[in-house]
């Protein structure tokens, strides 16, 4: 292997930017690492690079260690995303520079300097200063400068980033054939797919730090295993559906699968991807060659060149629910992307408001179910009772679950663990279990480093101390579910919110929560007794939204607007309609990253004995 990294870890400020990073590239490679910004990628190829530091692991180049080694003794060659050329020299000074320094002789750095220019096609314009040369062609001087030293792999950082579409197109093929030719091993950093799908060998997508997956562009485009590489690489049409023997239902047509089904247990609910290219229409559902999937509604016709884009409304399916296009908060029915060529576009000509027949050519079944739990006990009655709690929802969601215990004698909490497990029985799609010594929040905060979960579940004291709570909450993008006794799966959830975006979050993950375990909901929004009649007009318009949202998600739902003070409103309510679960949202984070309770959460917390699911939400997140 040219480059090989591994558990390859970096922090900042107590944030973890670089997870656990492992990863082969064979010589020759052009491998491109994909993701949105801040998923730890650039750090990566920094690490790489000598540019900066590593917490964990090793990094080889050609089966030479040079995790301690300094940048110029890798034989790495790096090209950032803004040149970075020196502008006080001629083009020909910059590309000799990493030469001079290596005290090359002149005639052998003339020699290279040229073979280098004519490589990337600026014969003749040695004698330039960068300053009178185009954006495209300083990017080629710094390919040419990173190139001169003949390093053994090339690394790359959003090269492109700062060009425009046309150059970037031109550049991408020059930089293609130079790799080509040279046959060096790249690894390419970049935010744009089909920057990736055009250069690469192999993608890697990352996100918060973590190496998702892994494969050919084609792959992980047709058949990824996640969630969130299905709707990060291009555009996605992501159901739940059911599984079948020989396929998977959608509502009430079965659908065969490209490839053959993943082995999940039992007859159970799946995801299931198809791509806009996927949909057929027809104006007949006779005349579909493939499995309808309904009769929608034109929404949006896009004109986009050679192809035309149309996204179609579908009423809602009984046991469907879709994940992306991401349910609209207040939505009554569900969004289809769709994609056709001109010359279908000719022959069945669409516009807002007809009603085509949709059918699928060809579904995905995705590897993982979409969330992940995180069930924590010290082995106390009280955290048994949350692990049994969690184990039920889990079981209802066909979510993967990790047990985690935690204490001071590792032997005895791996026995409590073995008889938990089995208590819990059959049923869980997966199960796996992990000790940890020491006390809860260390505990957590070294599994979630390794793993990302959707939610926490954990016994709570209700003397417990909140400073607790919030720094589990801290820690990830999690949510937590807080159970302060034993007790069954909610049959009846009530959802706290209030008028504003941060509660849409509060609402969708609630709601895809309680239809696992078909429970009813209630949407609570408590007012203060001297506010305008004019304010609750707007806030019972939410709140039928989101009535309207829980309903396609498959959750019978009402709403209820009471005035009064906000504690002793939501006890009151909990105890009279005889709720067995509380949700609500924690305040979005501080300046400084760090979340406060204090207030209604933390009051609540002390008068009640049901759980309570906290959501979190971050400022600025999209609304799944």
């Amino acid at each position: 292997m040219s480059i090989t990294l591994q558990n390859l870890t970096k922090t900042y400020n107590d944030h973890l930017v670089v997870n656990h990073v492992s990863l082969d590239v064979p010589d020759g490679e052009f491998f491109v690492l994909l993701g949105s910004s801040g998923s730890g990628k650039t750090t990566v190829l920094k690490m790489i690079a000598g540019l900066t530091s590593l917490d964990e692991g090793r990094i080889l180049l050609h089966g030479r260690d040079v995790t301690a080694l300094p940048v110029q003794e890798r034989q790495v060659g790096f090209v950032f995303q803004h040149y970075a050329l020196f502008q006080h020299m001629t083009v020909a000074d910059n590309i000799e520079f990493g030469l001079r320094i290596r005290k090359v002789a002149a005639a052998q750095r003339r020699r290279r300097r040229e073979e280098l220019l004519e490589l990337v096609g600026l014969t003749g314009l040695g004698g330039r200063m960068p300053s009178q040369i185009s954006g495209g062609q300083q990017q080629r001087v710094a390919l040419a400068r990173a190139l001169a030293h003949q390093p053994e792999v090339l690394l790359l950082d959003e090269p492109l980033g700062a060009l425009d579409a046309k150059i970037r197109l031109e550049l991408r093929r020059t930089l293609r054939s130079i790799q080509r030719e040279l046959g060096i091993t790249t690894i390419l950093v970049t935010h744009d797919q089909e920057e990736a799908f055009e250069l690469a060998d192999r993608v890697g997508v990352m996100s918060f730090g973590r190496l998702l997956e892994v494969g050919p562009p084609q792959q992980l485009y047709r058949c990824p295993q996640t969630e969130f590489v299905a709707t990060f690489l291009g555009t996605a049409n992501l159901l739940v559906g059911q599984q079948t023997a020989e396929g998977v239902r959608i509502g009430q047509v079965d659908f065969p699968l490209a490839e053959r089904p993943v082995a999940i247990n039992g007859n159970q609910r799946v995801q299931v991807l198809f791509r806009p290219e996927d949909v057929a229409l027809s104006d007949s559902v006779d005349s579909l060659a493939c499995p309808p999937l309904g009769q929608g509604e034109v929404a949006e016709t896009i004109f986009a060149g050679s192809f035309e884009r149309l996204r179609l409304r579908l009423p809602p399916m009984p046991g469907v629910r879709p994940i992306s296009p991401p349910v609209k908060y207040g939505g009554d029915a569900m969004i289809i992307e769709a994609m056709r060529s001109r010359e279908q576009a000719v022959d069945l000509p669409l516009k807002p408001g007809d009603r085509p027949w949709l059918g699928i050519r060809r579904v995905h079944q995705l590897e993982h179910p979409g969330l992940n739990f995180l069930l924590v006990s010290d082995g106390s009655p009280q955290a048994n009772g949350a692990v049994t709690l969690g184990g039920q929802i889990a079981r209802l969601a066909h979510a993967r679950v990790t047990l985690l215990g935690h204490g001071s004698s590792l032997s005895a909490m791996e026995a409590y663990l073995q008889s938990t497990k089995e208590a819990l029985g059959s049923g869980l799609t997966a199960l796996e279990t992990k000790t940890a010594s020491g006390s809860l929040v260390p505990a957590i905060a070294r599994e979630i480093n390794g793993q990302s979960y959707d939610l926490i579940v954990l016994g709570l004291d209700p003397n417990a101390h909140m400073t607790t709570v919030e720094q589990i909450l801290q820690m990830g993008d999690h949510h937590l579910l807080l159970a302060p006794r034993p007790s069954a799966a909610p049959a009846r959830a009530l959802i706290c919110v209030a008028d504003g975006e941060p509660a849409k979050e509060d609402v969708l993950f609630a709601g895809r929560l309680v239809r696992h375990v078909g429970a009813e909901a209630t949407l609570l929004s408590v007012m203060g007794e001297g506010e305008a009649e004019s304010t609750k007009n707007q806030v019972e318009r939410f709140l039928a939204a989101g009535v309207r949202t829980l309903e396609l998600l498959g959750v019978p739902a009402r709403a209820a607007v009471r005035r009064g003070a906000v504690r002793e409103t939501i006890a009151n309510e909990l105890i009279s309609g005889n709720y067995d679960m509380l949700v609500m949202g924690a305040p979005l984070p501080q300046r400084d990253g760090k979340i406060s309770l204090n207030g209604v959460i933390s009051q609540i917390l002390g008068i009640i004995h049901r759980p309570i699911l906290i959501v979190r939400t971050e400022p600025g997140s999209a609304v799944r």
